[in-house]
């Protein structure tokens, strides 16, 4: 029997499954399409395995309060056909094995923690750059959660002084991930990042405000070690430029590891969530 695990992106559906071990035996990439389109591919490729238990580290916003009515569902997303869709159910319903349930940056964050550039940590924190931004963390070796799940993009930064973008995000414009996401790089430049690789300004606006981001982590949660992934931070001069004007942030006010040591690259590359997904499917299946 095998593990199964589900990272569900609003741009594709990546499923996996495993041996004990954790060595992935299968896998495949599905479009995000409309969920009945989406599912009946995530079904097919899972009806060929004996499942043990399944990890599900979804786009979001989710509902993530197990004593709530819409416990499982995506929640106030602008994916169309995926609002209010009660995904943890559907899964549930064609399977009738234990299924662990978080986001998807949630689950990267706990892959990164057990075999990423994490290992050996009691906390993390996983950030995601690119088509929008988004936040988990691991403290005490749990997955943070509360009345529902961190929504860290959206957390409220001072605006660069030579800033004169107002921001995408159809909620509260100039939160972080309207201002640092790969859209707004493209709305103020009119191309994307990849086409603006040698332009430093670009990226020293982009590094202050994720510094700003990070600053504010480290000052709620004090985390071990901040993980940078995504699209976004594909860009290899970016992660310098971050620890920079994180230390003129932060003007050493609380202690951290050495820099180079605290915001670090994914250890696991694209691999986080899916083996985040795969761990949390083996100790939802021993609880």
């Amino acid at each position: 029997m095998y593990y199964g695990a589900i990272e569900a992106g609003g741009t594709k559906f990546v499923c996996a499954v495993s041996n004990d071990q954790f060595d992935i035996i299968d896998r495949v990439s599905i479009a995000t399409t409309v969920p009945d389109e989406t599912l009946d591919q995530v079904f097919t490729f899972f009806d060929e395995y004996s499942l043990k238990s399944i990890g599900i580290g979804s786009f979001g916003p989710i509902d993530v309060n197990k004593n709530s009515s819409t416990y499982g569902h995506v929640t106030t997303t602008p994916k169309p056909g995926w609002r209010n869709f009660d995904f943890l159910g559907a899964i549930k319903k064609r399977y009738h094995i234990p299924v662990a349930w978080t986001t998807d940056v949630n689950a990267a964050a706990y892959g990164e923690y057990k075999r990423g550039n994490a290992k050996n940590s009691e906390s993390c924190l996983y950030l995601t750059v690119g088509t929008g931004i988004g936040g988990g963390a691991v403290v005490n070796g749990r997955v943070l959660e509360g009345y529902g799940h961190p929504e860290m993009g959206h957390l409220f930064v001072r605006l660069h002084p030579d800033d004169t973008y107002q921001g995408f995000c159809p909620y509260h414009e100039n939160c972080l991930e309207g201002l640092a996401a790969g859209p707004a790089i493209e709305a103020r430049y009119g191309k994307k990042g990849d086409q603006l690789e040698k332009e430093d300004h670009v990226w020293k606006m982009e590094a202050h405000y994720l510094a700003q981001g990070i600053a504010n982590y480290t000052l709620t949660l004090r985390p071990e070690k901040v993980v940078l992934g995504g699209g976004v931070m594909k860009q290899k001069q970016l992660l310098p430029l971050i620890r920079s004007e994180y230390r003129n942030l932060m003007k050493e006010y609380v202690s951290t590891p050495d820099l180079e040591d605290y915001i670090v690259a994914p250890g696991l590359k694209d691999n986080a969530g899916i083996t985040g997904c795969l761990l949390l499917a083996a100790e939802e299946c021993e609880a």
